[in-house]
């Protein structure tokens, strides 16, 4: 058999994907990754054929810098990194504002490629992420059966009375004002009208005969694959969904660093990753705060800064490892504890590794996925841009000196995504779906 896997070219994206396609490589089968050049060199460590296919604007090969943008997504991502700067509201509002040429990018001509690559390739089985909408809408409008992959929080999938891009939880320490959220809900909602209208007018062109939507942002595949472990997710939104699957986490394999392992053999003191992922990394002065803050703890920490100069952390002692780029997944098997924003992939890596997390969210789903971390007790939330040093070390006191019922829990959860990886959890529904048909 043969699989295709449909990937942005955002290695945060397709790290996942491509550890999902690991179980159709281990059984034997073929895989094929559609994806952009900047991940090519992903692509190919990972074993796997490559077709090319370029999604959108931009790309992320592992940390994002400005300057390496095209012309226009250069100036998108400065503005985000200001609004993050200004807060939550304002992020979203920006996010909100830029969704239609972000996610909706080129949809005829992007849908054509794809249903030629399916000509090519004759796929069993394809499974494509979930915000690659117009590759999304190639295959609805071809009929051809796929799983959609959702990577981030689940609630990238409105469901019920939810509009996308309006969290439907943030942690308590956020307290932005009404006024400013009757505002976001409204923007979100224009933006929801907006988007879903451009969809029907691309699906109306790549099949005449297919029937519009209501809303383009609540259209999934034939079976809806969340990144996400179950356990954190409310029983009565999990009523909600489509026909779906948890897949708890997608937790990749990563080359030897023997750095990183000299690193980690040369001191017993505890371990702390600090990383704000491949975009975010660029607040090199929340980064600085908490770096700060950790100073003052028993601890050693690895950073990885991305694309945030070393200098401006301020003193960093001796005994920490600070690189742009840190192997996650080894780190956090170290850990005992992590200071994130929250995006998916480190929530999920760390819950497989069993590490309590202090969340710093500043977009996005990030907001949702902390309330979740916060209501399980597996972590503690603070506001990114007001947090003081003093917070955050007290924060990460509390983190690094969970116990009681809430460790045990957070212990069972670790096992449990450990013993059933997501690659296995996917092979295993994606080979029931095609056993039925």
């Amino acid at each position: 058999m043969t699989l295709l896997i449909i990937s942005p070219d955002y290695a945060s994206h397709l790290y996942p994907l491509a550890t999902l396609g690991t179980a159709w490589a281990q059984a034997g089968e073929r895989v094929v990754v559609a994806s952009g050049p900047a991940t090519a060199d992903i692509v190919a460590a990972f074993g796997f054929q490559r077709e090319n296919l370029q999604l959108g604007r931009g790309s992320n090969p592992g940390t994002i810098r400005v300057e390496q943008q095209p012309a226009g997504e250069d100036d998108a991502l400065r503005g985000f990194f200001d609004a993050t700067r200004r807060g939550m509201v304002d992020t979203l509002l920006f996010q909100a504002e830029a969704r239609s040429s972000d996610l909706l990018y080129n949809p005829v001509a992007i849908a054509r490629e794809v249903q030629r690559i399916v000509e090519r390739v004759q796929p069993d089985q394809v499974i494509v992420d979930h915000l690659a909408f117009s590759a999304r809408l190639g295959l609805l409008s071809a009929g051809v059966p796929h799983a959609d992959v959702v990577l981030g929080h689940p609630s990238a999938l409105p469901v019920g009375p939810e509009i996308y891009g309006y969290p439907p939880a943030w942690p308590a320490v956020f307290s932005p004002d009404v006024g400013e959220l009757a505002l976001l809900e409204l923007q979100c909602a224009a933006v929801r009208d907006s988007f879903t209208a451009q969809w029907n007018d691309a699906l109306f062109e790549l099949d005449p005969s297919a029937a519009p939507t209501l809303d383009a942002f609540q259209e999934c595949g034939d079976l809806l694959l969340l990144n996400y472990p179950g356990e954190l997710h409310s029983s009565a939104r999990t009523d909600q969904l489509p026909p779906h699957r948890f897949l708890g986490s997608a937790v990749r394999s990563e080359a030897v660093d023997p750095e990183v392992e000299a690193w980690l053999a040369a001191d017993s003191r505890p371990v702390v990753y600090v990383s704000f992922g491949s975009f975010l990394s660029v607040r090199g002065d929340v980064l600085a705060r908490v770096a700060e803050a950790l100073s003052g703890l028993p601890v050693r920490v690895a950073m990885a800064v991305g694309a945030t100069d070393r200098e401006t952390l301020g003193p960093i002692p001796d005994s920490w490892l600070v690189r742009g780029f840190l192997p996650q997944v080894r780190l956090l098997q170290e850990a005992v504890l992590a200071v994130t924003h929250g995006g998916n992939n480190s929530v999920t890596e760390a819950m497989t590794a069993g590490v309590p997390l202090v969340v710093l969210p500043f977009s996005t789903d990030q907001f949702a996925g902390a309330a979740a971390l916060d209501a399980a007790g597996f972590g503690t939330s603070l506001p990114p841009n007001t947090a003081t040093v003093l917070a955050l070390r007290d924060a990460c006191e509390r983190m690094l000196h969970l116990a009681g019922e809430t460790r045990a829990r957070l212990d069972t959860l670790a096992v449990s995504l450990t013993v059933q990886p997501g690659a296995a959890r996917a092979y295993a529904a994606l080979t029931r779906v095609v056993a039925r048909g």
